[in-house]
């Protein structure tokens, strides 16, 4: 592509508004909103979120991950304790997750803190994935080195004849994370740039502060 087309691509907003007086008290409130909202349009996977970890010393790393869950506590999303982000958590449990729903000129930013769902809880979604899923997780080494696909494709081929009639037990080292926000933006594009960005912020464990930011 042609530098100055790259330069010259924009897309100007004009599909809502969005105002302080019509947002909720509460960010998982209005957040249960705006997805409700991107279900109704039949977004695809609108439960598709980035994810951005971080080593201790600051190096960050980021990749699409699948919402699987909120409530009033916070978002919840599963993954392999040892792959990379796994391993970052560990260390440095702090996380940021965007949402962005493109046709609705929409984007949620929430940033905060990470803990482990318990151990029942991950048994409980573990078992409700496809059963192909479940070994799936059980197969792959994931974020570590491989020789080949076909080394991957046949230890799937050997699980599926290991486990046929069976249940497939959880691995130790899969299970659900909880993100628990001190901060929640949400953004409506809006016509030459200036967009609507309005933030709340952690007070204490039960409020939140509720301001506007310029675009």
């Amino acid at each position: 592509m042609d530098q100055q087309e790259l330069q010259n691509l924009r897309q100007d907003y004009s599909a809502a508004t969005l105002e302080e007086n019509n947002t909720k008290g509460d960010p998982i409130n209005q957040f249960e909103q705006w997805f409700n909202e991107a279900l109704a349009a039949k977004l695809h996977e609108p439960n598709a979120m980035t994810l951005a970890t971080a080593t201790t010393s600051g190096k960050p790393s980021a990749r699409i991950v699948l919402l699987k869950g909120f409530n009033p506590n916070g978002f919840i999303f599963y993954t392999n304790y040892l792959s990379r982000k796994g391993k970052e958590l560990t260390k440095n449990p702090q996380a940021a997750v965007t949402f962005f729903w493109g046709e609705l000129e929409r984007q949620v930013r929430i940033e905060g803190t990470i803990e482990k769902l318990t151990k029942e809880a991950s048994e409980r979604y573990f078992h409700s994935r496809p059963k192909l899923s479940q070994l799936g997780a059980v197969a792959s080494p994931q974020s570590q080195e491989i020789e080949s696909r076909d080394l991957l494709e046949q230890k799937m081929t050997e699980l599926e004849a290991e486990y046929e009639g069976k249940d497939v037990p959880k691995p130790s080292f899969w299970g659900g994370y909880i993100l628990k926000p001190q901060m929640v933006e949400f953004w409506q594009g809006r016509r030459n740039r200036l967009h609507d960005r309005i933030l709340y912020k952690r007070t204490d464990k039960k409020t939140w502060k509720k301001v506007r930011l310029a675009p």
